[in-house]
């Protein structure tokens, strides 16, 4: 087996695993390590914008990504605190693409189809591994991945490396966050999928509750993906308040919700949790650099906007083909050659132009919703002038094409 390839992935998520068929596909040697084994769940929305069909289409699996995903969501809600009745809108649809109506599939589903369709365009995958050290040696970069088991090892060598491993976990490689302090602000994330739930199956609404905010959609098999952010402090909060303090957080952050949003709680009447709640954190939104020349950052590790928007699977995939759109028009060749054509630095410039206007917007609304004051307010003008959510949702990229058709 090959030991030097044009690009190592670390991480096989949506980001990792598109950039692997992209370069695969344009006949890059790859090879890809990624430490859990699929079908894997993740706290993740499961939402994918219409935006994101031309890719699926350039990567050969939209068919399959639309057996297998749910029903077309049309309307953009929210569910919030009060007797009102809620506000919806018309999710925006992009004039680039024909049929731009986006869709939920489990990212159990989703991951496991993207790897699948990167190994069968002849990349290499290791997993279940673990990158545990990577340095740069001369003109290109040293991966020592472990086995799950520990007792074996492998070291494999890239001229790139791409980092596509996410932001919630710190670890000891170079494009991984170090330990941060504990603030009560920080977001934890928390996600399930419930059977049975009476939610109207093209409606994906944003759900406001004290401390925290989230959104429902109706995925595959018919299953409505719960997700959310809670503040720790409100975390804190809500499981003393359950009587001993050491009440599940899961089932806390659920009692908590349901009790603050009527909408949530009626959906959820009669349904049944299909397997177990999943979370994670803290959540550290905004824009990261690369550390090292010839080390690409991509999905949340690049940069990450606060989960209300719904845009992290969206901007995970686009991450990817922004920059392997200009890794195969640059070649396979040497890192000096990619480096004189500023090739990193134009990456980044783009990304920024591509998702810096989701970032901001989805920090605004979750400033407004994560203050009790703004987020009372921000509830009554939207039941007054409810086409405003359909408004944020094209400012939080949904109807932008970041992968023209034309492209295909």
């Amino acid at each position: 087996m090959r030991s030097v390839y044009d690009a190592v992935i670390i991480g096989a998520g949506p980001a990792g695993a598109t950039a692997a068929a992209l370069l695969a596909a344009a006949r890059w040697s790859v090879a890809v390590v990624e430490r859990s084994q699929f079908p894997r769940a993740k706290v993740c929305g499961e939402f994918v914008s219409g935006t994101n069909l031309p890719l699926l289409e350039r990567l050969g699996i939209l068919d399959e990504f639309m057996d297998q995903a749910g029903p077309p969501i049309r309307r953009v809600g929210l569910f919030g605190e009060g007797p009102a009745r809620p506000p919806e809108a018309q999710m925006p649809r992009s004039s680039d693409v024909e049929e731009s109506w986006g869709r939920a599939l489990s990212r159990a589903q989703l991951d496991t189809m993207l790897l699948a369709r990167a190994a069968a365009l002849g990349a290499v995958i290791w997993q279940p591994w673990s990158v545990i050290k990577l340095e740069r040696q001369h003109d290109e970069f040293v991966c020592v991945a472990g086995s799950a088991s520990g007792r074996e090892s492998v070291e494999l060598r890239g001229r790139l490396v791409l980092a596509a491993h996410g932001s919630w976990e710190t670890g000891p490689l170079p494009s991984q966050l170090r330990r941060q302090p504990v603030r009560p602000t920080d977001l934890f994330g928390f996600k399930a999928r419930f059977r049975n739930a009476r939610l109207p199956e093209d409606l994906m609404p944003l759900l406001v509750f004290p401390g925290g905010y989230g959104g429902m959609v109706t995925a595959d098999a018919g299953c409505v993906s719960l997700s959310c952010c809670v503040r720790r402090e409100t975390l804190e909060r809500i499981r003393s308040g359950c009587g001993t303090g050491t009440a599940p957080a899961a089932s806390a952050v659920l009692a908590h919700i349901r009790s603050a949003c009527r909408e949530v709680d009626q959906a959820l009447a009669g349904a049944h949790l299909e397997g177990n709640w999943k979370s994670a954190g803290p959540i550290r939104p905004g824009i990261r650099q690369s550390p090292l020349e010839g080390l690409f950052l991509l999905g949340n590790a690049a940069g990450e906007a606060h989960p209300i928007v719904a845009e992290g699977i969206t901007m995970a995939m686009q991450s990817a083909w922004l920059l392997c759109r200009r890794l195969i028009a640059a070649g396979p060749g040497s890192r000096k050659t990619l480096c004189g054509l500023h090739l990193q630095e134009d990456y980044q410039r783009a990304w920024r132009r591509c998702f810096g206007p989701r970032l901001r917007a989805a920090a605004w609304c979750a400033q407004l919703a994560l203050r009790p004051a703004s987020a009372r307010a921000s509830q009554a003008v939207l039941r007054a002038f409810p086409s405003l959510l359909g408004w944020g949702a094209r400012w939080s990229g949904k109807a932008s094409a970041i992968v023209p058709a034309r492209d295909l």
